[in-house]
């Protein structure tokens, strides 16, 4: 497993809180630490969040196995879902012995399995539990604080809602909102089927933030190129995009130069490639499969002639037996990098 990271010090603080202008999603099953250091390695700026961890998994289970990552990860954020108020203050606890950046706390999850563990979106209906779980957060931690939250739950659909649930939160201490502008249905609706239903409302999230003055409020839900981005942020604190970055990856090699004004070049396939490779032999030494790295890098060819080879080997190869980070090379050797604009 990774080693505990060390405490950032003051000046990565500092570059944390720039990192939230531009953030990826924490996403079940998708952003974890291989996923993750996959995305460092085409931004080395933009905000980085765990998949969603249970306080209960914390607190009762393996934590270097759920929390461990690679020191090159930060600024990263770690999400928890929960709703017992004691058992987050020692799930803090513990994340902050792995000296992430952030903690947030999931209230926008919509799936049955959340609900039934009373956290995620179904918490929106619960103000002051939720205000309750925060204080505590805060007082158990120095590192910032923070939330997710939906526009709405089911029948609870006005901005008075909305702006009722905020003014319970924001008081605890929490250092920004993350606000994912469409309503959770929690019943009648698949999670799948909640991405694209009911419609997005970016307006009244950029109301919210109108309301809440300096108090950073950043805007997560259906944002898929970094022009949207860019309206976004005239708006609203910060963008964070989820889909679109896990799918599409090399969107995030711009981001630097777009959002942060570095001035180095872009990363381009090359780069990934040595990058990973290296990464891979060194993880397949602790007994990581090579498949388990593979699997987030499958979109970063496409459109590109051989993409589609790209994946097969990748995804097909990379399961066999024994597969080592020679798959990686017969991958991106079948892509046409001549015709890629960041070959």
């Amino acid at each position: 497993m990774p080693e505990i990271a060390k405490t950032p010090s003051q000046s990565e603080k500092a570059w944390y809180y720039k990192a939230r202008a531009f953030s990826v999603a924490p996403m079940m099953d998708w952003t974890d630490r291989h996923c993750r250091y996959l995305h460092r390695q085409l931004s080395g700026h933009a905000l980085l969040f765990t998949e969603m961890v249970t306080s209960a998994a914390l607190v009762h289970g393996y934590a270097e196995r759920l929390l461990g990552y690679d020191a090159s990860e930060h600024p990263v954020a770690v999400q928890l879902g929960g709703s017992d108020p004691r058992e987050l203050a020692e799930a803090v606890k513990i994340c902050d012995r792995f000296g992430y950046d952030e903690i947030n706390l999931n209230i926008g999850c919509p799936s049955d399995r959340v609900q039934s563990g009373k956290f995620g979106a179904c918490l929106m209906a619960e103000p002051d539990l939720v205000a309750e779980c925060l204080r505590v957060m805060r007082d158990a931690t120095d590192t910032p604080v923070t939330v997710k939250c939906r526009i709405g739950i089911d029948d609870q659909d006005s901005e008075a809602d909305l702006n009722r649930f905020v003014d319970a939160v924001v008081p605890t201490g929490i250092d920004a909102l993350y606000v994912h502008a469409r309503k959770a249905w929690l019943k009648g609706l698949s999670p799948k089927e909640n991405r694209d239903i009911p419609p997005l409302d970016y307006d009244r999230a950029y109301r919210l933030k109108q309301r809440l003055g300096d108090f950073p409020v950043m805007i997560n839900g259906g944002i898929t190129t970094l022009e949207a981005c860019d309206e976004h942020l005239r708006h609203v604190d910060g963008v964070m995009l989820g889909r679109a970055a896990y799918h599409e990856p090399m969107i995030l090699a711009d981001v630097d130069a777009r959002f942060f004004g570095a001035d180095a070049a872009a990363k381009t396939l090359n780069d990934i490639e040595r990058a990973m490779s290296a990464y891979a032999e060194r993880e397949l030494g602790r007994g990581v499969r090579l498949n388990q790295i593979t699997r987030h890098m499958l979109g970063l060819a496409n459109g590109l002639p051989g993409a589609r080879r790209f994946r097969q080997i990748l995804s097909v190869e990379a399961c066999k037996p024994g597969a080592g980070v020679e798959v990686i090379a017969a991958g991106f050797a079948a892509i046409d990098r001549q015709a890629a604009r960041v070959a």
